[in-house]
């Protein structure tokens, strides 16, 4: 039988997550910017099973359901959903999620986010109703765990862990955080023990912010477990883009965002050093979120190869550190078949006018 996420993570093995999907599918044109819901699980269902196929080839242990902001009352505020419900979403976002799964023995997580009430009124019985009608559409489809993820607000992720742990499976949560805290200031440590007493098995950060910045943020919140003398599992699944001008707001307050982040985009070889720090820090559940595209997988499956005891599918041709290069006809190309020379490469964005850093909007 298919172990569970929790004997994976409880017999120490590293558990790679996907990547982003709203974003990558919006680029490609399925998804609308600005409310990123995702009726393309129906309406397109060939482009989300072909970008699940892509990240479980890339190193995926984990599939999560294209439900991305998918409640009725996002649905409604978006109107790019016409003649959908959430409750449809919900369901062909399952069955694409565990059709690909089931080709790789590769787990499905029914992910729910924040909702567009709880900043209105922070109404606890309205916003728990909202994570129960998706509890539901993922308990008929019995998906193998839930994954609460993207919330700034630790008050609305202790509800929506309350209303996943009923539904009798392992519950993930992860916010979309600063090291400073959440968006009421509660402190990452505070945040995670609250998680953790609401029944969340495994913790962390998502999103909003570079990879680096997520692992330090993780790593307060396992302080804070520490110092409560609480333990849980810990997750990271950052966003694929450099932000180091961003402190608190994340992504959202660039001038960049949404549509000129290319330029920020980390390199694969950014990935593996990401991977390196997540697992040196104690964090076993490393994945992405926005901006992580397979090929950033692919390098954080390369990078922890040796603790996983195999490379992905999509290594196969590729080989790790560019080892393809080394039968290059050209000479200088072919010098870069190393490890050495991408990990000191300090890659130039070929862009004269371009400066180093933006002017966040609200930083």
């Amino acid at each position: 039988m298919k172990r569970g996420i929790l004997e994976r993570l409880n017999a120490g093995e590293v558990v790679v997550g996907d990547g982003g999907y709203v974003m990558q599918l919006e680029r490609r044109g399925y998804v609308k910017a600005g409310h990123w819901t995702p009726e393309a699980a129906v309406e397109h269902p060939e482009a989300v099973r072909q970008l699940h196929r892509e990240f479980q080839r890339a190193g995926a242990d984990v599939l999560q359901t294209f439900t991305f902001y998918c409640t009725d009352e996002k649905l409604d505020i978006s109107g790019s959903a016409k003649n959908l419900t959430g409750a449809q979403i919900n369901a062909a976002a399952c069955d694409l999620a565990r059709e690909v799964a089931d080709e790789s023995g590769a787990l499905v997580a029914g992910g729910v986010s924040q909702t567009p009430v709880y900043p209105k009124n922070h109404n606890e019985a309205e916003v728990k109703a909202i994570f129960q009608k998706q509890l539901d559409a993922f308990l008929k489809k019995n998906v193998d765990f839930f994954l609460v993820e993207f919330f700034s607000y630790v008050e609305e992720a202790v509800w929506a862990v309350e209303v996943m742990k009923s539904g009798g499976k392992p519950v993930g949560a992860s916010l979309c955080i600063s090291p400073r805290g959440d968006s009421a200031g509660v402190p990452p440590g505070e945040c995670a023990v609250r998680l953790v007493q609401a029944g969340a098995d495994i913790v962390g950060i998502n999103c909003h912010l570079d990879p680096l910045t997520c692992v330090r943020t993780v790593k307060l919140m396992k302080e804070g477990l520490d110092k409560a003398g609480l333990r849980a599992h810990l997750i990271v699944q950052p966003l694929g883009f450099h932000t180091p001008e961003c402190n608190h707001s994340g992504y959202v307050s660039l001038p960049e965002f949404p549509f000129a982040l290319e330029a920020r985009a980390m390199t694969r070889w950014d990935m593996h050093a990401y991977a390196r720090e997540a697992y040196a820090a104690g964090i076993r559940y490393i994945g992405g979120c926005c901006g992580f595209e397979p090929y950033h997988i692919r390098a954080i499956a390369e990078e922890l190869a040796a603790e996983r005891g195999f490379l992905p599918a999509a290594s196969d041709k590729h080989g790790p550190w560019g080892a393809a290069l080394e039968t290059h006809a050209t000479p200088c190309v072919k010098e870069r078949a190393s490890r050495e020379y991408w990990e000191n490469l300090l890659p130039a964005s070929g862009r004269p006018k371009c400066p180093s850093m933006a002017t966040p909007a609200d930083e």
